[in-house]
């Protein structure tokens, strides 16, 4: 249908305005600072909304050919389809309004490394990209929805594997959940899940202890040892009495000094009270810190 319209549309411009109408839609009329430059097109916006992006992002060179193009490809008086759209240097309008009209996006590299709290990582996300953060952040807390993933609301920390994805920026909250998911089953392959069976741990397991882990030390080096010492107290029956489940049972990562007032806060992640793992990570748990677990020092600590 739209190859019609633009066939049509070329041949009566042609005719009526000569090379002028070529010109309307043909001609180069953008010229990003920056190279490639991005427009993200939000479900509420209007066409002046996005003229204004394209003039103080995409250097628009000729608005009102724009506009006329933009008004002959009946677009501008339509709902617009969300999405971020790349505007290359050299693009005619016929181009990009082609991109527009069909939603053909440029998908956005998202990342969520060096996080705590679902709160922070459906912010972290949502920065990325146009859902927003309650609406991750239901989900996550949702028992039904984590349960249909595999998971927990205490667990779900644990499908989010740390790397860099791309997808594309309008992308719903559960279709982004859903592909995290599948990036996690990528992840745990057969040789991890392997690995994770000879530690006697869950796959989940693994990703509470490396996120302690990681809590523990700044230092990937130290990883391999802290672990080995935590699995050598769980496979004694021992509390693991791991300072950083305390900081987590407190709600507060900063502290310095953990007081025995701190050790006695009531709380299931408080493993200096219940015995074993906490009952989900501490945070997102970094690769290198599951992959530490796995492959443990071997040693037999229980102090440092």
């Amino acid at each position: 249908m739209i190859k019609k319209v633009v066939i049509t549309l070329l041949l009566l411009l042609l005719v009526i305005g000569g090379g002028g109408g070529a010109y309307l839609l043909l001609a180069p009329n953008f010229a990003p600072a920056r190279g490639t430059a991005y427009v993200y097109v939000r479900p509420d916006d209007t066409f002046d909304d996005l003229c204004r992006q394209l003039t103080d992002s995409a250097g628009c060179r000729q608005m009102e050919t724009f506009r006329l193009a933009a008004h002959a490809l009946r677009y501008a008086d339509r709902r617009m389809p969300t999405g971020r759209y790349a505007v290359r240097p050299g693009m005619n309008n016929l181009d990009l309004l082609l991109d527009l009209r069909r939603g053909n996006q440029s998908p956005v590299r998202i990342t969520f490394q060096n996080v705590r709290l679902k709160h922070d990582l459906s912010e972290r996300l949502a920065d990325q990209l146009m859902v927003d953060a309650p609406a991750i952040e239901s989900l996550l807390d949702d028992s039904t929805y984590c349960a249909n993933l595999g998971f927990t609301p205490e667990t779900i920390k644990a499908m989010f594997i740390p790397n860099t994805y791309e997808v594309y920026w309008n992308i719903p909250a559960d279709k982004l959940l859903r592909r995290m998911k599948r990036e996690y089953d990528a992840f745990w392959t057969e040789a991890r899940r392997n690995r994770a069976e000879q530690i006697r741990l869950t796959p989940v397991e693994v990703s509470i202890l490396a996120s302690i882990v990681e809590e523990e030390s700044a230092i990937p080096d130290e990883y391999p040892t802290i672990a080995g010492l935590y699995l050598n107290r769980l496979y004694r029956g021992m509390l693991l009495q791991a300072d950083p489940t305390v900081k987590y049972a407190v709600g507060d990562f900063a502290l310095q000094r953990i007081l025995d007032r701190h050790k006695e806060v009531d709380s299931p992640y408080n493993t200096y009270l219940y015995p074993g793992l906490p009952p989900g990570p501490l945070r997102v748990p970094s690769i290198t810190a599951i992959d530490a677990v796995l492959h443990h020092a071997q040693h037999d600590y229980i102090y440092m």
